[in-house]
């Protein structure tokens, strides 16, 4: 599993107050943790006015490529911050994110054919000027544009994390079944595209018990990235468990070594 760790997003009100007092070390404390806690990726957000993002992007990535040597995933809305922002990661990263809205795919995919910037990868939203698609067919139909553009731009599928965009449960005639539809015909037509998902929920009680069922269905039907909080041993337990009884992680050898390394399991004291 890809795991984008989601704990240096200036929309947590602890983060929001350490991005406004540029409070280097609380920054590099939540890289530190992450990177520790297994992550592949960290996303850096800044949440504030985009006049004010370039540069505070720039000082949020700062801060993380101090601790650790992790790739950054550059997270704006604006597809005028990113083509800005990722420069100044030291290696290459996740463009986070494009969509079928406006002219995003096509400010961020023609830097990605670059030769310098080959080894850069993009979220995807199945969304488009329209707003977010209410059923299975119109996000697919999003979809196929945006691999149509892919194409065009010579964008292999292994350099795109495709979102399906969950929405929120409590809100939903059909639970998450619109979105496993969904996984599943993308995971069908590219067998080496990456699925991913923001692996959290709003408005309901105990809504851990929903993020941890989320993940599980969710990765049986092909999600194989998630961004997520690395740091929270039982949704990380799970993303090892999951992977080993879908045969995924040869001997269980991933799971296994997760566990001596103290990541997953009771607190070691």
């Amino acid at each position: 599993m890809i795991i984008i760790g989601e704990k240096i997003n200036g929309s947590i009100p602890s983060v929001a107050k350490a991005i406004a007092e540029r409070d280097s070390e609380f920054i590099k404390e939540r890289a530190r943790k992450q990177a520790a806690a297994n992550a592949t990726y960290i996303d850096c957000c800044a949440s504030v006015p985009e006049a004010e993002e370039v540069e505070t992007l720039k000082w949020m990535i700062d801060c993380i490529q101090e601790v650790t040597d992790l790739p950054i995933s550059v997270d704006s809305p604006s597809a005028d911050v990113l083509t800005q922002a990722y420069k100044f990661c030291k290696r290459p990263g996740i463009f986070n994110s494009v969509s079928g809205e406006g002219d995003k795919i096509d400010k961020i995919f023609p830097l990605m054919a670059q030769e310098e910037n080959k080894d850069w990868q993009v979220i995807a939203l199945l969304s488009d000027d329209t707003g977010i698609p209410k059923c299975a067919a119109d996000r697919l139909r999003v979809f196929d544009k945006i691999m149509t553009k892919a194409k065009e731009y010579h964008i292999s599928p292994n350099r795109i994390h495709i979102d399906p965009l969950v929405e929120m449960l409590c809100t939903s005639e059909d639970g998450i079944a619109m979105n496993i539809e969904v996984i599943q015909t993308v995971r069908k037509q590219y067998p080496s595209i990456h699925i991913t998902a923001a692996v959290i929920s709003f408005n309901l009680p105990v809504r851990k018990l929903i993020n941890y069922g989320f993940l599980i269905l969710a990765m049986n039907a092909g999600l194989d990235s998630a961004i997520m909080d690395p740091t929270n041993r039982d949704m990380l337990g799970l993303t090892y468990a999951t992977e080993a009884l879908l045969g995924e992680d040869e001997f269980c050898m991933e799971y296994i070594g997760a566990y001596r390394e103290g990541l997953i399991g009771p607190v070691k004291k």
